[in-house]
């Protein structure tokens, strides 16, 4: 894991002041020191370890590969731990030497396929995990996860007479009917068009909110991480490199990965000089507190980067990305590096326009310039 780069206190204590950090009550999972490995030579995660409190909604986030997946199928059992504990409401489900049963965890989960059964209607789908109740418990339950999953009227419905978000809405009400300790997950959203997925994420958020669920999600999106989770656990090649609320995330990352990974970002090498970082885009503060004269790396934003167009300036833009709210434009400077700024989308500039940049960064992210090559 690499070592977090140093933020300036008065900046954190303002951001910190700013979020709404979620303060869930006692523990319902907690992982210790866990890894697991498909190979004895390659650990696919290495000594992880978090914990999820009761109503919270934790977003493991990472490229594939990373094992946010592996780390999901140890939690339900499906996948066994080198080393390590696993917890569930306090009661040991996962170690080196023991393994509970999946079906003795109280976990629910949603897989990216959704796994309905083709031959069973809505209702059936619903309540096939719940033949243990008397079949007046087991309509009570089916019709309330119909209400307030929005199934009405859908309950004699087979799988392929729904649509996607339809499906989705059966695998999470069959995951929910049975009172889970705990909800996983697994890029749930992935199979959705783009507009029918962010309908689904509001819409879910909103579900698990009113049943306050604890809930494991796993995905390779960083929007759909910011719109659904109250923490996020950020991984990379088996290594959790930072874990804490979206907007800490975004704005004060732990490593230069996080940073990168979580949204576009642009690294500057500047020079310390008399507490003050100088680079070609101005100065910043030296967060760091390097010794005089060292170098250190930078981390802006395309939103912490405004151009104005100006025939004498040496920056000029290369590209320009619609984004409809926003335009992303590319910049070259005079001395050959990139950046992006995004501006309104009302403001169109032609590539080859000469642009002065204004810089405003609200807090400065720095990372010592020996680690740039590593990402």
């Amino acid at each position: 894991m690499n070592e977090p780069s140093h933020i300036a206190q008065v900046d954190a204590d303002r951001l910190e002041g700013q979020v709404h950090l979620y303060q869930p009550a006692s523990p319902i999972l907690e992982l210790r020191f866990v890894s697991c490995a498909y190979d004895l030579n390659r650990p696919a995660v290495r000594d992880i370890s978090f914990s999820a409190r009761e109503g919270e909604i934790l977003c493991l986030l990472g490229p594939s590969g990373c094992g946010k997946t592996t780390i999901l199928r140890a939690i339900a059992g499906f996948e066994p731990v080198r080393s390590g504990q696993i917890f569930l409401s306090g009661r040991l489900v996962s170690s080196s030497s023991e393994t509970i049963p999946t079906e003795d965890r109280r976990v629910g989960m949603v897989f990216q396929e959704y796994a309905l059964f083709p031959h069973l209607r809505v209702v059936d789908n619903i309540a096939f995990g719940l033949r243990h109740l008397s079949r007046s418990e087991r309509r009570g339950r089916v019709q309330e996860m119909l209400r307030l999953t929005g199934l009405e009227g859908l309950d004699r419905r087979y799988p392929h007479e729904l649509s996607g978000g339809q499906q989705q809405r059966v695998a999470l009400s069959r995951a929910l009917v049975q009172h889970p300790v705990l909800l996983l997950l697994d890029e749930p959203f992935s199979n959705l068009d783009p507009d029918m997925a962010g309908r689904m994420r509001q819409e879910v958020h909103t579900l698990l909110r009113r049943t306050k669920t604890t809930t494991i999600l796993v995905t390779h999106d960083h929007d759909e991480a910011f719109a659904m989770a109250d923490r996020i656990a950020v991984l990379n090649q088996g290594v959790l490199e930072q874990m804490d609320a979206p907007e800490v995330i975004y704005h004060l990352p732990a490593t230069r990965f996080v940073a990168d990974f979580v949204g576009q970002a642009d690294f500057l090498t500047g020079q310390v000089r008399q507490g003050m970082v100088h680079t070609e885009l101005g100065e910043f503060p030296d967060t760091l507190n390097s010794a005089e004269g060292s170098r250190v790396v930078v981390m802006i934003r395309p939103d912490d980067i405004h151009l104005t167009p100006s025939k004498s300036a040496e920056s000029r833009i290369m590209a320009r990305q619609f984004r409809g709210s926003e335009n992303l434009y590319t910049i070259c400077l005079p001395s050959g590096q990139v950046v992006h700024s995004s501006e309104r989308s009302t403001s169109v500039y032609q590539e080859g326009t000469a642009v002065e940049l204004h810089v405003s960064a609200t807090h400065t992210v720095l990372f010592p310039a020996e680690r740039s090559s590593q990402l």
